[in-house]
């Protein structure tokens, strides 16, 4: 039962691998101990079930069943509470949750993420919950509104702060939440504690774990813990003692890898020798350093936004500060006309105890909305105040003067910049990366990273599941028409699941060799009718009787080197091979045009004249050469001036940079690099002198050229007398499919949904009867049941291969593929299909597909009309709506028009 309402979870909620995977762990730990969901249990026995299913389980740590999912910071931990929430109500009935924050940053962010229509509302997709959202109870209303509990919705969350309940025990108090008050006529402890299905979950346990508070609150008596966390350990005299209840744990080395997170890196200069300068000159260089190292990577991420034509992503600095009066000391020098001549003044803000009153609010302000483009501040210095909850993403370099050991260094800072702006790494390092100024740490840093127990390297020290580390092969899957023919064997099927229709391997259509060597030949030789559009517009065309003759003609030929054999062959009848065959493809294929749209008369291109937009750009001058080494890869890159020859003029740096570029001509395009690097030369000295411009001139070139580049691509201009559609090729042959799969994995049925849907790009499925390739992968579980409903409605269907439409988009100055989901053939029409999460189908790149593939459709729809074919039509369906109650005319709305 549970594990569709898992599978249905995961989908709606678009969860990512590891969440997808936590959720499977959630389901597996109840479907093994049943115990969990009833108050009438044995401890020992529950714990005994459950310690044979994970490994890394050895105690519950609790008077009651408490299991820890350590995901790494950035990889989505209030989502997955989301799941676990909507998982256990729709699966088991459970109703009543309490949730525990570790201090008021959090519990406020809870408390909005739990909230309708908020932006990381966490049930956003769960239909159940859209008309009816649960009831949100909290620390602060739980007096006014415990009364009407149930009447608004069945489900109830309890959200509470444990620090403010740590502060009401001291003394031996009781906490507020349990004295006497007149709600359900006992205090509102008791009516909770009194629940058969209250669940708590624990969002960064570790910071309470062993706290008063803790200890009262388990006296609510739940059901059973979930307990989320990025360090799944507590502290001690003795060092780290890690938890013993965890069942999930993924690592900042796996975030890592699986490109979840920025890769971090420490930061140095050259050869840089602390005992050479006093600390207060080892605080200024690094300032300095780090402020250089902002400015690099406010040009990396203009460009990179220009390039790819996405939002523009505004970094600032985090500065850790020793304690307040250090952090007002700070404040004052990164504002002065000593530090940079003053360019950060108004740009800089202070966050820690020391504000009240309204300077608080202020302060509370511009930090919350530190990640608006608008917003001026580039740097922030704090001593205490950021830790779990403050989730943004756009620090990018971290500058640490707080004496700390490595250790510390690394998990404080790392967590505090990983989560990445676009929710995927780009490829480009510097977008991709996050920076610590680390100059008198650097050598200790690193080596701390590469110790056994680092959080950088602990994918070392993880236990999975056996079959976790599967080996992964390549499949390569021919259209189902080679098959039907005999050509290739076919492919191994799954066995059919009840009520299915099952799938008889079909009788090759040719038994015997020389027909199947026939066969082959009728495939390559029609094959040769692809360019042949004006005689063979469809492949139905190939039907007509002189095309039949025509054929057996070139196969007779192609036929006859091979016939020399002294072996005599049984004859065949050649003619039927050839009718047989034809009529067989044009059953098991769809007709895929060839479409290009080309320039006609004389083209010429070229780039409009503009002012280059600066104002972001204050990159500053650097004598010493900056070391960045990667913690994660070890992979070193340097700031450091780029060797090349002194140059008389300083626009020539910018110019000579330029013309490396493909689409620069020099003699076309002198004028305009002249005057874009004479702007850019002008705002250089507008805040430098001379040789400070020079300087940066000299070092930054490659950088100034690129950004200078990305621009010009917005201005870039290309004419022609008009344009045609050209129709090259009436109908295209099936490609082969090639996937990278889990080797010795057993293909699936199509209409089983796989046990970790997280793993589903690794898993073949099969069982089709109108799929035109025997078995398919699919990237998510809604193409999955996707294709449960073109089983059920479409004449015939398939994912398509790479290069088989040759569909191209812009994305920036890039025009990467389009390969659609689905292509399915209906009575009226054929369809090229999407589907996409709801969120996702307003971003440009998908907008950016959907206009290439419906126009595409559009040109293949008017060359139908002229051969007599069925139109094309595009469709951009939400996950959300790929439900099997729906009928096929339900999705014609979502059809895309060019």
């Amino acid at each position: 039962m549970s594990a569709r309402e898992q599978h249905y979870v995961a989908g709606r909620l678009s969860l990512r691998p590891p969440q997808a995977e936590s959720l499977a762990r959630l389901a597996q730990a109840l479907d093994a101990a049943p115990g969990m969901r009833s108050h009438e249990r044995e401890l020992d026995v529950v714990l005994a079930t459950l310690r044979a299913e994970f490994a890394t389980l050895e105690d519950f740590e609790r008077d009651f069943p408490s299991l820890c999912f350590a995901l790494a910071t950035g990889v989505g931990k209030t989502r997955l509470m989301g799941a676990f929430v909507a998982y256990l109500h729709l699966a088991y009935g459970i109703d009543n949750f309490f949730v525990l924050a570790p201090n008021l940053t959090i519990y406020n962010k809870l408390i909005a993420d739990f909230t309708p229509n908020t932006p990381k509302y966490v049930f956003k997709g769960i239909a159940e919950f859209a008309q009816q959202s649960p009831e949100i109870i909290t620390g602060d209303n739980y007096e006014e509104r415990g009364s009407s509990l149930g009447l608004l919705s069945p489900v109830t969350i309890n959200i509470f702060n444990i620090s403010k309940i740590n502060s009401e025990v001291r003394g031996g108090k009781e906490p507020r939440i349990k004295r006497m008050r007149e709600v359900l006529g006992d205090s509102y402890f008791n009516y909770l504690a009194g629940l058969d299905d209250l669940v708590m979950l624990m969002d960064e346990s570790h910071r309470y774990r062993a706290s008063a508070g803790v200890r009262s609150i388990n006296e609510l008596k739940p059901l059973f813990g979930l307990e989320l966390t990025a360090t799944p350990f507590v502290e001690s005299s003795r060092g780290p003692v890690p938890f013993r209840n965890v069942v999930m744990d993924y690592p900042l080395a796996r975030a890592m890898d699986d490109g979840f997170v920025k890769e971090p890196a420490a930061v140095t200069q050259r050869n840089f020798d602390a005992r050479a300068h006093t600390p207060d000159e080892i605080e200024k260089i690094k300032l300095e350093d780090g402020v250089r190292l902002h400015e690099a990577t406010k040009v990396e991420l203009l460009t990179y936004a220009r390039e790819n034509d996405v939002p523009v992503v505004k970094p600032f600095v985090l500065v850790i500060a020793r304690d307040t009066t250090h952090a007002g000391q700070l404040l004052a020098l990164l504002e002065s006309a000593a530090f940079f001549e003053g360019r950060y003044a108004g740009k800089v803000i202070q966050v820690d105890s020391s504000k009240s009153g309204k300077d608080e609010e202020e302060m509370i302000a511009r930090l919350l909305a530190v990640e608006s483009v608008d917003e001026p501040t580039e740097i922030v210095i704090h001593v205490n105040m950021l830790k779990e909850g403050w989730d943004v993403t756009n620090l990018y370099t971290i500058v640490p003067l707080r004496a700390a050991n490595a250790r510390t260094l690394i998990e404080q800072s790392i967590g505090r910049g990983l989560r990445l702006p676009y929710g995927k790494r780009t490829g480009v390092a510097a977008v991709d990366r996050l920076n610590i100024v680390a100059h008198d740490k650097f050598q200790e840093i690193i080596d701390e990273a590469n110790r056994g127990d680092s959080p950088i390297r602990l994918k070392q020290l993880i236990l999975d599941a056996p079959d976790r580390d599967e080996r992964k092969t390549s499949v390569q899957v021919p259209a189902s028409v080679d098959e039907r023919l005999g050509l290739v064997e076919p492919a191994i099927q799954p066995a059919a699941m009840n009520g299915d229709r099952r799938v008889v391997p079909t009788q090759p259509l040719f038994t015997t060799e020389p027909e199947r060597r026939a066969a082959r030949m009728v495939m390559d030789v029609i094959g040769t009718y692809e360019v042949r559009s004006a005689e063979v517009p469809t492949r139905g065309a190939l039907m007509q009787a002189d095309v039949q003759r025509e054929i057996a003609a070139q196969v007779a030929e192609r036929l006859k080197p091979m016939q020399s054999s002294l072996l005599p062959e049984p004859a065949i009848d050649l003619s039927d091979v050839v009718a047989r065959t034809t009529r067989l493809l044009i059953d098991q294929t769809i007709d895929i045009p060839r479409i290009a749209v080309v320039p006609k008369g004389e083209v010429g291109t070229g780039f409009h004249p503009f002012v280059l937009d600066v104002a972001s750009l204050h990159l500053q001058p650097s004598e010493r050469e900056i070391v960045i080494q990667n913690l994660h890869t070890h992979a070193q890159e340097t700031m450091a001036a780029e060797q090349g020859f002194h140059e008389e003029r300083l626009e020539d740096y910018i110019v000579h940079a330029l013309v490396d570029y493909d689409d620069i001509d020099y003699e076309a395009h002198a004028d305009l690099l002249y005057e874009l690097a004479g702007q850019m030369v002008r705002h250089l000295s507008s805040y430098l002198s001379e040789s400070e411009a020079r300087s940066v001139l000299n070092g930054s070139r490659k950088l100034i050229a690129r950004e200078i580049h990305a621009q010009m691509q917005q201005h870039f201009w290309t004419r022609a007398t008009s344009y045609e559609v050209q129709v090259s090729r009436g109908f295209t042959g099936l490609r082969p499919s090639t996937y990278t799969v889990a080797e010795n994995q057993p293909v699936l049925h199509f209409r089983e949904a796989p046990k970790e849907v997280g793993r589903i790009k690794q898993l073949l499925f099969g069982g089709f009867t109108r799929c035109l390739y025997p078995l398919q992968r699919f990237d998510s579980d809604t193409e999955r049941r996707f294709a449960v409903i073109l089983e059920r409605d479409a004449l015939k269907w398939f994912k398509p291969a790479k290069r088989q439409f040759q569909i191209y988009y812009k994305q920036g100055i890039e025009q990467p593929e389009y390969v659609p989901d689905f292509a399915a053939e209906m009575g009226d029409a054929i369809f090229m299909v999407e589907t996409k999460a709801r969120d996702d189908i307003t971003l440009d790149e998908v907008k950016a597909k959907a206009e290439a593939g419906s126009r595409w459709c559009r040109h293949a729809s008017e060359y139908a009309v002229q051969v007599g074919s069925k139109p094309w039509r595009y469709l951009l369906i939400p996950h959300d709506e790929v439900v099997e109650s729906k009928r096929w005319g339900d999705y014609l709305r979502y059809q895309v028009n060019s």
